[in-house]
């Protein structure tokens, strides 16, 4: 099904259902928190923050979609893209979570002919949020789907919100199960790869406060009335209805890889170096004209930025991939074709379009002579001085001031026989990131510039931290901003900075996330949300007041949510203790290179040049780690010099700055770092902890993600219960079930590839007969007819050429066609004799092309190809009868 029928047969079921159909608004929203609308949603949020009236109770809409926030991930997957297409329904205080669901069930589930997508509703798996036994017997009532196939999820994974206070509510995500061949079974908890998700549901019930439940935190009320909005992924509904393997092989794609194909000479699929230039050609063609269209254009900031990186990745990717001469406007060109049916604006407007992408290209290729020719002076300054490798330093400037990609200066120099320094330019990068993080930071701090926070500190001096030993204190009120102006005093509903002489609030530092908690004084209340330290020495408590109104010099009552305190200083100590377990496992190269620590969880990035960590080793580590806890040693912390903390071994981390009086935390025998964080008193506080994952965040640095203490119970619980449902579906210990699952497996495997040799045997037989029917036209024979529905495209070839050698040393062409899914296959074989008469295969293909609307190619004796017209088949066998005629 192609993917504009798929778009079709959203918009019309839903508005058979009483759906205002609402166009895709533009990608660029009067949203200063936005650079891109990124959900189908953002156009709707008015409505769903009561900011106005909805003028519909029902909408239905296909929105056009980017994020961009991994554009350097693109084309090293096939999972990642920047611009894609979300079809959703909202209901506005109308149906619910009922009504959703059968929606959604009806259009996924209902036979093709009847206008549905025709999934297999045996294939259907759902998640549901952990708490939301309402949507499981929905779910149970509607779709009649067994309990296996329905599984519960945290908040991270199925609750929503919008990042702030205000309307949230519990998800329902539904996934396809791809087959055992894509992965392992146990549904999308098990492996999101096999089980692909396809739509989620939000069911919009709660009012969320200033912490979030996707968190474990509870709301704060519910929605007077409940929403609903989904958010079903258009490409990837494509890629399954389609039979391919990703979405860069769907139709709309696959297009401008087909065109990246023709003007490079190379094939997608023939080795993965050149897939991932196809891939990112593919994508930012796509995402840079449709933001083009929306009236951006290339820059330096902001919008723009990104679009100038969109393009210039394409022209890059081209160039590496042999391609000379000018690309964009012929690529923008293949997405408008492909596109212009499902947004006629492009078509009309595409003439700035094809102008604005190619002058970009034109001052992109400027930039590339430019950088051209600083290349060759490095490399021949290098050479000169008798070196073979050319620095990072130079490395980093031509991509720093000259805007040369590192791909290009890489085979540059493999060319003229010289390396590249690619660590040192690694580094360089990596810190130019640090110092944009840290900027960011900066502007995360708060409102005020930083001469309004020094003022407070050259008048009153440093905030004297209590927290290690206190979670509440009394305290005076020093400083007081609204809006980063220092202010006497701040009313109710005010979001203000409080600044006080003591605090046992731990701002955010260290990988350790912020307290949070409550300001008291004797007429108001402040509601402590965020912790921040923007200039050394000063504590800033951010907030809102919700009562009365605070007073500068107030005298107050500070006191820090103990429940969330506790959670992270179990995160954290457990972090110590990762950090030194992987560091016994591993060796002294598993430096700590980031952390996070917050309630219940933690995030651990370490350096390892050797790659992944294996399996094995982490488990050994998480068995060590948890036999720490069960030891319940003392956790201890102490003050000393910089330089009596490194004699007695204990390690500082990256990142961080010290002075020169440190604090040294210490677990027992196993764990002594630097570290200002809180933490437990005794390891066996922490509870339990269990390791996640570990996967690569880039070059030879790894990330462990591990749960903490109750999560971590919560975990191993449902693990447990999911092993226990899986031991009885296979009548097997639970010790037993890789073997008895691998065997099925195997068996599975092994029934699928008989069964595709009985099918290309049953096929080839019926060589004989087809060639035995040969028309003899003029002195030339023709075997034209239609296979089976489904044939693959490599059965279809290998009967073609069958039935091709059983017409000896008769001139003959041989033309087979197939349908599938609204898609024509075909392949056009000619015999020797055949082509001695002027008979060539790829030539005959726009002969019949135009019937089936397709296209294709290949040599004089074979070419193949395919359509999107399978009624066209006989028109596509007439049209080749008569030219052969002639």
């Amino acid at each position: 099904m192609q993917t504009h029928e798929i778009i079709k047969r959203f918009r019309e079921h839903f508005e058979r259902n009483g759906h205002t159909v609402v166009p895709s608004a533009s990608l660029i929203l009067d949203d200063p928190t936005l650079l891109f609308v990124n959900a189908g949603m953002v156009p709707f949020k008015p409505y769903f923050l009561g900011e106005a009236p909805a003028p519909y109770k029902r909408a239905t809409s296909v929105q056009k979609v980017v994020r961009t926030p991994d554009i350097d991930e693109v084309g090293k997957t096939t999972r990642h893209n920047t611009f894609f297409q979300m079809a959703g329904n909202f209901s506005f205080g109308d149906y619910f979570k009922e009504g959703a669901i059968t929606l959604a069930w009806e259009l996924i589930t209902k036979s093709q002919d009847e206008g549905g997508y025709g999934f297999d509703p045996n294939r259907i798996w759902v998640t549901v949020y952990q708490d939301d036994d309402e949507a499981i017997e929905l779910w149970e009532k509607i779709a009649g789907l067994p309990a296996e196939r329905i599984q519960r999820r945290d908040g991270l994974d199925n609750y929503w919100d919008m990042g702030v206070p205000g309307p949230g509510g519990p998800c329902s995500e539904i996934y396809y199960d791809r087959g055992p061949e894509h992965g392992k079974d146990g549904g999308p908890v098990a492996d999101e790869d096999r089980y692909l998700e396809i739509w989620n549901l939000v069911f919009m019930q709660d009012v969320r406060g200033e912490q979030s439940p996707k968190y474990g935190h509870k709301p704060i009320g519910e929605l007077p009335a409940k929403n609903i909005d989904t958010g079903m992924g258009v490409e990837r509904v494509a890629m399954l209805l389609q039979n391919v393997e990703n979405v860069y092989e769907t139709d709309l794609i696959r297009a401008v890889i087909t065109k990246a194909e023709e003007l490079s000479g190379k094939r997608y699929g023939d080795n993965e170096v050149d897939d991932v230039r196809f891939r990112v050609i593919a994508d930012h063609a796509r995402s840079g004209t449709m933001i083009v269209n929306d009236g951006v254009s290339p820059g330096n900031e902001g919008r723009g930025y990104v679009l100038r990186r969109l393009l210039r990745r394409i022209v890059r990717s081209s160039r590496l991939l042999g391609i000379t001469e000018p690309v964009l406007g012929t690529f923008a060109a293949v997405v408008r074709d492909e596109m212009g049916e499902s947004y006629p604006d492009l078509v009309a407007s595409f003439e700035r379009v094809d102008a604005v992408v190619r002058a970009e290209e034109d001052a992109f290729l400027a930039t590339l002579t430019t950088g051209s020719k600083m290349f060759e002076t490095a490399a021949d300054e290098t050479r000169s001085a008798g070196g073979t490798t050319l620095s990072g330093d130079r490395a980093f400037q031509l991509h720093d001031t000259y805007g040369f990609p590192i791909d290009l200066t890489l085979e540059m120099a493999a060319e003229q026989g010289l390396k590249v320094d690619e660590e040192g330019f690694r580094r360089l990068m990596t810190e130019q990131r640090q110092r944009a993080k840290a900027d960011a930071a900066a502007r995360k701090t708060g409102h005020g510039d930083a001469s309004a926070y020094r003022a407070v500190l050259e008048d009153h001096g440093r905030t004297d931290f209590l927290g290690y030993d206190q979670l509440g204190s009394e305290a005076r009120v020093v400083g007081l901003l609204v809006g980063g102006v220092a202010v006497p005093a701040a009313p109710a509903g005010a979001e203000v900075e409080v600044v006080l002489d003591r605090t046992p609030f731990y701002a955010e530092g260290g990988g350790q996330q912020a307290d949070s908690g409550r300001i008291v004084t004797d007429g108001a209340v402040v509601e402590v949300h965020d912790v921040q330290s923007p200039v050394p020495g000063l504590t800033v408590h951010r907030g809102k007041v919700v009562s009365g109104e605070i007073l500068l010099d107030a005298a107050v009552q500070a006191d820090v949510d103990v429940s969330r305190r506790t959670a992270i200083a179990r995160s954290h100590s457990a972090t110590h203790l990762v950090h030194a377990g992987v560091r016994k496992a591993i060796g002294e190269t598993a430096a700590q290179a980031g952390s996070l620590n917050a309630p219940g969880r933690l995030r651990f990035d370490f350096t390892s040049p050797g790659g992944a960590v294996p399996a094995s080793v982490l488990a050994d580590v998480e068995d060590e780690v948890n036999d720490v806890l069960l030891h319940d040693y003392d956790v201890q912390a102490e003050i000393m010099t910089m330089d009596a903390a490194r004699k007695s071994g204990a390690m500082a981390l990256f990142g961080e700055k010290y002075g020169d009086q440190v604090r040294v935390v210490t677990i027992g025998d196993y764990s002594k770092e630097l570290c200002g964080g809180t933490h437990v008193g005794r390891s066996g506080e922490i509870g339990v902890i269990k390791l996640l994952s570990e996967a690569s965040i880039g070059s030879g640095v790894r990330r462990v993600e591990a749960l903490v203490g109750l999560d971590a119970y919560r975990f191993l619980a449902r693990e447990h219960v999911l092993v226990s449902q899986l031991a009885e579906q296979f009548k097997a210990r639970p010790e037993e079930l890789p073997e008895r699952i691998g065997q099925t497996v195997e068996r599975l495997r092994a029934a699928e590839k008989e069964l595709e040799r009985l099918r290309g045997a049953q096929l080839l037989s019926s060589a004989g007969a087809l060639a035995d029917g040969a028309e003899n036209l003029g002195g030339t024979f023709l075997v034209a007819a239609a296979a089976p529905d489904g044939v693959s495209g490599n059965d279809l070839r290998a009967l073609a050429v069958d039935v091709r050698g059983r017409l000896g040393d008769k001139p003959g062409v041989v033309a087979l066609f197939s349908a599938a899914d609204d898609k024509v296959s075909f392949v056009v074989a000619t015999t020797a004799a055949g082509r001695d008469k002027g008979l060539a295969a790829g030539k005959l293909v726009p002969v019949f092309g135009p019937a089936i609307g397709g296209r294709g190619g290949g040599k004089p004796d074979l070419a193949q190809g395919g359509g999107t017209q399978p009624g066209g088949i006989p028109d596509a066998i007439a049209a080749l009868r008569a030219e052969i005629r002639k």
